[in-house]
């Protein structure tokens, strides 16, 4: 496959007659992959950035999938005394169900299933591997709702489409051995996501000056935006 241009193809996982237990095992699987690749670390740098001074957050995460960058949100506040409202919505129905299953019982976490557009403010907005499944329409409306709705500022922790991951993810997924589906939609994610040059067009389409796009290990792609 070519990493020219992104692919549009679309994935397994996104399909809405997925079995719930195979979807189930599908996020569960993204979650080992997430705590593997230390995905959380961009994230949570950017949250030590943007709350600096401050001991209260409202925070919304769009789409969360197992639940899992909560998870380590709300852990990450704990310790550091900061008392945080999180809210996490996706679109898909199965995703809430499975997220409250992995989460304690005594971390309180609100999911939502729903559109994250008919939810209003918050001080942070943040999305984790989300954007590369949305279309460039959805992408520019997402960005624009980010930029009016995010009080402090708003994250896109997502891939980074490069030769290398493209071709060692599905060898590490082999030896993992998780699921089908996430190794095949994985190596899939990569050939969809951006590289750093394909973000400034797409910001400036959606009317937003000073956002930062920059590269994390391993093969992460970022855009962040602080007030």
């Amino acid at each position: 496959m070519s990493l020219a241009a992104r692919s549009l193809a679309e994935e397994q996982m996104d399909a809405p007659d997925l079995d719930p237990a195979v979807y189930a095992a599908v996020l569960g699987d993204l979650a080992r992959v997430n705590r593997l690749t230390m995905s959380a670390r961009p994230t949570l740098a950017f949250l030590t950035r943007a709350t600096r001074g401050r001991d209260r957050i409202r925070l919304l995460d769009v789409g969360f999938g197992d639940g899992d960058m909560l998870r380590v949100i709300a852990r990450w506040a704990a310790r550091r005394g900061i008392a945080a409202e999180l809210v996490g919505v996706d679109l898909n129905p199965r995703s809430a169900a499975v997220a409250r299953a992995a989460t304690p019982a005594g971390m309180a976490i609100d999911y939502r299933t729903g559109d994250y557009a008919d939810l209003g403010d918050f001080d942070l907005i943040i999305s984790s591997f989300v954007a590369h499944h949305m279309s460039h329409a959805q992408l520019v409306a997402f960005l624009r709702h980010m930029e009016r709705h995010a009080t402090l500022g708003w994250f896109v922790n997502d891939l980074h489409r490069h030769g290398f991951a493209h071709f060692g993810y599905p060898l590490l997924a082999r030896l993992m051995g998780w699921h089908r589906i996430v190794r095949e939609d994985g190596t899939l994610s990569i050939a969809r996501s951006y590289r750093p040059a394909e973000w400034p067009p797409i910001l400036a389409e959606a009317g937003i000056a000073g956002a930062r796009v920059f590269r994390a290990f391993p093969f992460r792609l970022c855009v962040e935006r602080r007030r």
